[in-house]
């Protein structure tokens, strides 16, 4: 459907919506410029990081598998178990604190040059879109023309690619989740005999390709919560894309008015998300600098200088002091360096390739035999490492009279595997006094790790052995 009239925007509506609730579609025309290029280049290595995250072998595993079937998740060569995954509390803190800090030093950069979504629809969808509608003008022409043969093979043409690249993108996303191998041998069986794998896969491809094909950036505007978050996270100093009042206005004809806005709307044109960077900061700014670049190319046309719409501060725009250290960047900075921190910690001092667990077995909770106290107790050992290990078992400096039954050599583990048997530690009548701590030592190799468990020994009254 061809859009109504072109929409001038401002600051009462949102210009992709139209009165009765609509979809107003936008045709961003291109930009060139440093900025543009940059993004791009950014772009290119954030999907080079996306495609390739599942190739790259880390200790044996992908460098991100979350490997939801058997409970492993690989980071980077750090494997983590379900208990472990406690840890993920100190990465995502890192991480939203590092996000918090960059927004308030940076403005919503992340959206602009980072996100995903942003980069997908921008980096791949558009540039689809206008190898085969042309540029903007011309994508607005085809729209508003009748049905006839062009329209229609360039439309089947460009939604066929759309589909592909969702389909692409959202099996990429499957095999973090999936070996590369298993998604391999899924694809080339029946869909049902996978059928969670296949369901998400097919659900994920309509997804994306309504989002990227139609829904777009209202995705943007509408349903992400950062954009909202940003006035809290960002105050006067906050380094963001606007536009230079003092010396854009009045804006004009060149020669007709002081001002060196010329009012040729370029930067309007270009804008993914249909805003008018003139009217101020806006909520629906994700800051891709295409503006930027846009009103720059302008200026040096019309022999003016460059920086009429840039990056500064609103402090800068207005011609007053601009601050970069100030008391919220110090805190975010101080909360993320926090997170990491304990990341860190928890990682070398907790995450380790050996985890385990010890507890009291169901049923009594002593055993007597005529000469000695037993307490039975089972031990569950996992090996996170995807290599054979070995483990042993004993206790560390006990008491007298205090022992591990059983035998004493090395049980072998297979890569990725877990161990369970019964650990029973055994006490003679004459050397038990009442109940004892115990500390129960694993020793797994190779890596020499040692796993150290108190238990507490109970038994029967000790006057009543005697």
């Amino acid at each position: 459907m061809a859009n109504p009239s072109k929409k001038s925007p401002n600051l009462e509506t949102v210009t992709t919506i139209n009165d009765d609730g609509s979809h107003y579609v936008l045709h961003p025309a291109d930009v060139r410029g440093k900025f543009t290029v940059m993004r791009r280049l950014v772009a290119a290595v954030m999907l080079f990081v996306y495609v390739a995250l599942p190739w790259i072998q880390i200790n044996g595993n992908p460098a991100v598998f979350l490997d939801v079937a058997h409970r492993r998740f690989h980071l980077f060569g750090l494997t983590l178990a379900p208990q472990d995954l406690w840890v993920l509390f100190f990465l995502i803190s890192g991480l939203g604190f590092t996000l918090f800090f960059v927004t308030s030093l940076l403005g919503r950069l992340w959206c602009g040059w980072a996100c995903p979504y942003t980069i997908f629809l921008e980096h791949i969808f558009r540039r689809v879109e206008r190898l085969i509608d042309g540029d903007a003008p011309a994508r607005r022409k085809l729209a508003a023309a009748p049905w006839n043969f062009e329209k229609i093979w360039k439309r089947v043409l460009k939604h066929g690619i759309y589909i592909l690249s969702a389909f692409l993108i959202a099996h990429i996303f499957l095999s973090y989740f999936v070996s590369l191998k298993s998604l391999y041998g899924y694809m080339r069986e029946n869909p049902l005999a996978h059928f969670t794998p296949f369901a998400v896969a097919a659900f994920l491809t309509v997804v994306l390709y309504g989002c990227f094909a139609f829904f777009r950036e209202q995705f943007c505007i509408i349903m992400c919560p950062y954009g909202r978050i940003q006035s809290v996270l960002t105050d006067d100093d906050t380094m963001i894309i606007g536009y230079d009042e003092k010396r854009g206005e009045p804006r004009g004809a060149k020669g007709k008015v002081e001002g060196d806005c010329i009012d040729c709307r370029r930067c309007v044109n270009v804008c993914p998300t249909g805003i008018d960077i003139r009217n101020g900061l806006q909520i629906e700014c994700i800051g891709c600098s295409a503006c930027v670049d846009a009103c720059d190319e302008i200026m040096v046309k019309v022999g003016r200088p460059k920086g009429l719409v840039r990056y500064d501060s609103l402090n800068g725009l207005a011609g007053l002091k601009r601050r970069i250290l100030r008391p919220r960047i110090f805190l975010y900075l101080g909360l993320a360096g926090l997170g990491t921190a304990a990341l860190i910690g928890a990682v070398t001092q907790r995450a380790r390739p050996y985890t385990w667990s010890v507890t009291r077995m169901q049923g009594p909770p002593y055993y007597t035999d005529g000469n000695a106290v037993r307490n039975h107790y089972q031990v569950l050992l996992i090996n996170k490492r995807n290599q054979p290990a070995t483990v042993t078992f004993d206790l560390v400096n006990p008491p007298a009279g205090f022992n591990l039954s059983g035998e004493n050599e090395p049980l072998p583990m297979e890569p990725k595997s877990e161990l369970e048997r019964p650990a029973i530690i055994v006490c003679d009548y004459g050397n038990f006094t009442g109940p004892v701590e115990l500390q129960l030592r694993a020793t797994a190799n190779p890596g020499n790790t040692t796993l150290l468990q108190t238990i507490r020994f109970i038994g029967p009254n000790p006057n009543s052995l005697k």
